[in-house]
């Protein structure tokens, strides 16, 4: 058995293009090399399925793969919205530097109850100055908020959880079993994923990055969020491809709809923190039964062993949770948390997802057993902190014109351009038919069953 469980060898796979983007750390070594990842087990699949005659090639835009870890969707007169609230970012405490992130309400409800001010930037900063920032940190998390106060590389892997991580595989691979992949006979070496059912509960960023790809080789992803929900400053870039509806899963009909759902999929992929799908009543019983064939991808933020496993956050939490927005501070000779220029940990985890569904879907092809697999946004952080950099000429700070597709597209939002895709695999080339939607425009059914 061979799941996926590290980086391709720089050696088998084809690159082209240069640049890095400006880091202490090697960024763009890390997306082109999650992005070989990817190609790595969908030539594994393509050949298990038999649909082209031996290894399709794989070839990676070294450029355009560091610029898909930004945004890869250019609005054309309009502007997107703003991915961070104005209480969000770092702070300076009595002992040091802390993040706060408060784009959700009832996350900045919490931290503001912890300092007893109003929503004031300023305010916010100055309640900040009476405060250690392990203690404010351990505040605010037991009020239900997250926050991360600026640790050193040292003092991370010193830390209990720190420890816990470095001693995690990349993916951990859990309950073995084998299964049965249903039949689809529109899947072609040019679209390997076609008649695929992904059912997406994930939110910001890595999990939604991970079914981004699917859907761009043919997959039919479904995402499911709760009523109202939104990610406006995400969305145009991560719905690609998706259909995206609304299901209230606290809901008896809500929770027996995706229900069915996940007895007609193929993939399951959830950001729920440890415990969260039991207590909806999806207990890992209860999903063997409804789908005991599908594939099953799931991540976390920091971990899934240690004090912190179940403790919420997000990629610019763990940069500095982890040692990385310190390093940055050094590296830039700066006076304040340097963070990577791009939210590197989310989409590095979100293209590791879609090479460990690939994987388990090549050894499910072939016969053999497969496993649930797990990664972590902290996980991830040391792949990149153990990777070294190559790339040292040519800055990459932005798209040009060059860098799009010339075709627009039209979002739910007004026309833009998507960034040309920067993975081929022998004959299959990511595109996506459904442009960029809204949450909650579709209907929480499988459109391939409805025609």
């Amino acid at each position: 058995m061979s799941l996926f469980s590290a980086l391709p060898a720089a050696d088998s796979y084809k690159t082209t293009g240069k640049g890095a983007r400006p880091s202490a750390f090697a960024v763009s070594e890390l997306a082109t090399a999650s992005f070989a990842a990817v190609g790595q087990e969908l030539a594994r699949l393509v050949t298990a399925l038999n649909l082209a005659p031996g290894t399709p090639e794989i070839s990676v835009d070294h450029r355009l793969a560091s610029l898909w870890y930004g945004f890869s969707f250019k609005p054309d007169g309009w502007d997107m919205p703003s991915l961070w609230d104005a209480v969000a970012g770092d702070y300076q405490a009595s002992d040091g530097w802390i993040r706060l992130h408060t784009n959700l309400p009832r996350h900045k409800a919490a931290a503001l109850k912890v300092l007893g001010v109003q929503g004031n930037r300023d305010a916010v900063a100055q309640a900040l100055k009476e405060w250690s920032i392990a203690d404010l940190e351990a505040a605010i998390v037991a009020e239900g908020g997250v926050a991360a106060a600026m640790r050193s590389r040292t003092e991370w892997l010193e830390h209990p959880q720190g420890r816990s991580v470095s001693r995690d595989p990349l993916i951990g691979w859990q309950n073995p079993r084998h299964i049965t992949l249903r039949d689809r006979p529109q899947a072609t070496a040019r679209r390997p994923l076609a008649g695929l059912r992904v059912l997406d509960l994930t939110r910001v960023l890595a999990g939604p990055v991970s079914t981004r790809t699917l859907a761009g080789f043919g997959a039919e992803v479904l995402r499911i969020d709760p009523p109202g929900w939104d990610e406006p400053g995400v969305i145009p870039d991560i719905s690609l491809g998706k259909h995206c509806a609304y299901l209230d899963l606290k809901s008896p009909d809500g929770l027996t709809k995706l229900q069915d759902l996940l007895a007609q999929a193929d993939v399951f992929i959830h950001g729920y923190r440890p415990g969260a799908l039991d207590a909806l009543g999806l207990t890992k019983i209860k999903r063997d039964k409804l789908a005991p064939n599908r594939v099953e991808v799931t991540l976390n933020t920091y971990g899934w062993q240690g004090p912190w496993s179940t403790r919420r956050g997000f990629d610019s939490l763990v940069q500095m949770s982890a040692g990385i927005a310190d390093a940055g501070r050094a590296w830039a000779k700066a006076d304040k948390p340097t963070p990577l220029p791009v939210q590197a940990l989310d989409h590095a985890t979100g293209y590791l997802m879609a090479a460990a569904v690939l994987s388990a879907l090549a050894e499910a092809a072939s016969g053999n057993s497969i496993m649930l697999a797990q990664l972590s946004l902290a996980r991830t952080a040391e792949l990149l902190a153990a990777l070294a950099k190559s790339e040292t000429q040519g800055d990459i700070t932005g798209a040009s014109a060059a860098d799009y597709i010339q075709q627009p597209e039209e979002s739910g939002w007004g026309s833009g351009h998507r960034l040309k895709p920067a993975l081929t695999v022998g004959t299959a080339q990511m595109s996506w038919p459904l442009p960029a939607s809204k949450l909650g425009t579709s209907q929480p059914i499988w459109s391939s069953l409805s025609i």
